[in-house]
């Protein structure tokens, strides 16, 4: 399912999404235009990318690849997918949070989504990439934020496609439900196959929900405080 845009307008310029969203189309352009070979492409890749083992025993060396490793990605479909599931939700969770707090949850989203991955293959050697980590926890933002939102999504039948409204919390619920259960079954052909599976990295987006999904019951939880505090103040 490909959501095309929702239903939520934005109040304020979200200057920090569109920051964002600048700043992984700067560092794509630079690595899939400015990069010589293919080789220079892949070793920018596994210098800034996270991968799990080397983080585990060179910790003080590699420290900041779970910084940068949001900000790369393995194709332009990898890229696009991302930048436009961001360019959808950020705007909305970001007049919801404010901008600052936007940016240090989207970026703690993201360090968190990097662990759950690593918790779950701490011996593998493959460079994790992508923003999808943080994103996800932008979706598990939204998911609390507004529930009742209207996304309309572009959803493929074999040959046909069809453009259906969907309640946010059953697109993202949805979603979630299938990172899950696709996180679960690679995990468990890991497991049984003694050795390490590379493609989605399901428990970051996962990890990355769900941090997103608790930072906004939190924030939802202390404005409720603040205005039962002011309305008895006043009274």
């Amino acid at each position: 399912m490909i959501p095309l845009k929702d239903n939520i307008p934005s109040y304020k310029k979200p200057i920090i999404n569109y920051f964002i969203i600048l700043v992984n189309t700067l560092v794509f352009i630079y690595q899939y235009f400015f990069l010589h070979s293919q080789t220079d492409i892949q070793e920018f890749i596994y210098t800034y990318g996270f991968v799990p083992y080397r983080f585990l025993t060179e910790f003080s060396t590699y420290w900041y690849t779970i910084l940068t490793s949001m900000f790369l990605h393995g194709g332009f479909l990898h890229f696009l997918g991302n930048m436009w599931f961001l360019y959808i939700f950020g705007d909305n969770v970001e007049d919801k949070f404010g901008h600052i707090k936007f940016l240090l949850i989207y970026l703690l989203c993201g360090i968190l989504a990097s662990f759950i991955q690593f918790v779950f293959s701490t011996t593998s050697t493959l460079p994790m990439i992508g923003a999808s980590g943080a994103i996800s926890g932008v979706l598990g933002s939204y998911f609390i934020f507004f529930p009742t939102a209207g996304v309309l999504t572009l959803v493929p039948f074999g040959i046909f496609t069809r453009i259906i409204v969907f309640p946010a919390v059953i697109f993202l619920g949805f979603w979630f439900i299938f990172q899950l259960l696709s996180g679960t079954q690679t995990f468990a052909l890991q497991v049984v196959l003694g050795r390490e599976i590379g493609g989605i990295a399901y428990w970051a987006h996962i990890g990355g929900f769900l941090t997103g999904l608790i930072t906004a019951i939190i924030s939802k939880n202390s404005r409720k405080k603040q205005r039962y505090k002011t309305y008895w103040h006043y009274i």
